[in-house]
């Protein structure tokens, strides 16, 4: 029912008030009896809200709702109203005909995947510990979550002042940013700031194809740097001085490299970058690297000596602050880094980078498919990596073969310090994909 980030889908379909009454219901049922109840700005938030919240009272829960907020707002409040569980209606960076629910725990910890099975198991058998009239729980609305979020990432970034930055919110939830950057000292200007759930101004997800507006307004003025959020907020890229996009990677590099000093470790995906690795060890630091999902960077982040976990995709973990992704943590610790340090772009510049070859093949039968493929590796005496797919490392590079967890497709990647050896281990494990998936 959960996939890397919660339960996700197209509303009609996957997703229905019916699946949400269920999912509160199965919360007080579980033990979570104060649960802090809030979503995006998707217009079928509402139906999903009112479901979800009959469902939690309807088995003795007491629910705090705190309206339309970013997500990690509402994670981050789970804490500071003493509740004993959050949910989000929210999709994230998915499009306007999905909606979704996610649920988080005091610590600003996503569920875990034994708190997920727990709900997961109370669902589909409908064990649900139903009270009589005299037993349903309460109902409240709590303002003023936003203007403490706010507050909360200024105390943690300190003076920052004399930035211009451009915020595009992306028509989401995510108004907290500007809010706290103009509370640091900074001239603000944002860009689709209007919320609308269908998302008219680019699609939801931040990346290099969607923010072409923002790296073109940074690019013909004098911003010092862009950022921009998913629908929810937890998401966030950037687009340097030069109104360039800031890769991915390296944005989790940079990141990364900030948090970390020796000793320490950071909590990446098994799909990142070479370009990380190489930036901590500068440091001393390394990397630990986790299975793809902010989920599981998070759980990885609560280990000792672990100070940062991030994923490429734009979720960023500083631990010590909280355990949920913060994207306007994320946003305001890079304009003090820029204040700081000096101009992004030179520090992406900085950056050693490296070729990495991505495809991604159709099968028909992605666990018979990997079964093979796993087989084969084995036979040739490699060392696999089966923490999300199977993953080798090279010594000079590494390859990555793993199944879409939502379509009918395995994913193969390659990455190394040459170009011709990244082509190389490319073509070979691509080939052994393919091999694969005609022996059925």
């Amino acid at each position: 029912m959960f996939g890397t980030s919660g339960i996700r889908g197209e509303v009609g379909d996957e997703v229905t008030a019916e699946l949400a009454l269920a999912v509160g219901r199965a919360l007080p049922s579980e033990g979570y009896e104060r649960v802090v109840v809030g979503r995006d700005i998707r217009e079928s938030g509402t139906i999903l809200v009112d479901a979800l919240t009959a469902g939690i009272r309807e088995c003795g829960g007491d629910v705090i709702e705190v309206g339309v907020a970013p997500t990690p707002t509402v994670a981050r409040a789970v804490d500071w109203l003493e509740a004993d569980a959050g949910v989000v209606v929210t999709a994230s960076h998915n499009p306007a005909k999905d909606n979704g629910i996610k649920l988080w725990s005091p610590s600003g910890q996503a569920f875990d995947t034994e708190r997920r099975a727990a709900i997961t198991d109370r669902v589909e058998n409908e064990r649900y510990d139903l009270e009589d009239w005299t037993g349903l729980g309460d109902r409240s609305h709590h303002d003023g979550v936003l203007e403490r979020h706010v507050e909360t990432v200024v105390d943690s970034v300190g003076e920052v002042g004399g930035l211009e930055v451009v915020v595009d919110v992306g028509n989401g939830a995510g108004s907290v940013t500007a809010d706290a950057l103009l509370e640091l000292g900074c001239e603000v200007r944002t860009l689709n700031a209007q919320p609308d759930g269908r998302f008219p101004g680019r699609p939801s997800e931040p990346n290099a194809e969607t923010l072409t507006d923002l790296q073109q307004l940074v690019g013909a003025t004098d911003a010092d740097l862009g950022v921009a959020h998913d629908g929810d907020g937890d998401r966030m890229m950037a687009v340097d001085e030069r109104g360039e996009f800031v890769p991915k990677d390296l944005l989790l590099a940079l990141f990364a490299r900030e948090a970390a000093g020796d000793g320490d470790r950071v909590a990446a995906p098994v799909d990142t970058s070479l370009a990380v690795d190489d930036a901590l060890a500068a440091v001393g630091a390394s990397v630990t690297r986790t299975a793809v999902g902010d989920v599981y960077v998070a759980e990885r982040a609560t280990e000792p000596g672990v100070v940062f976990g991030g994923e490429p995709s734009g979720a960023w973990i500083w631990p010590e602050e909280t355990l949920c992704p913060d994207g306007p943590l994320a946003a305001c610790t890079l304009a003090a880094m820029v204040a700081r340090d000096g101009p992004l772009g030179a520090a992406v510049d900085d950056l050693e980078t490296y070729p990495i070859r991505r495809t991604s093949i159709e099968v028909d039968h992605k666990a018979a498919v990997m079964d093979r493929i796993e087989a084969t590796v084995r036979e040739r005496e490699l060392e696999i990596d089966a923490l999300d797919g199977i993953r080798i490392d090279h010594g000079d590079g590494w390859t990555l073969v793993r199944p879409s967890g939502t379509e009918p497709v395995i994913r193969v990647t390659a990455e190394a310090r040459d170009p011709e050896r990244a082509d190389a281990l490319f073509e070979d494990t691509r080939a052994l994909v393919v091999d694969a998936a005609n022996a059925e």
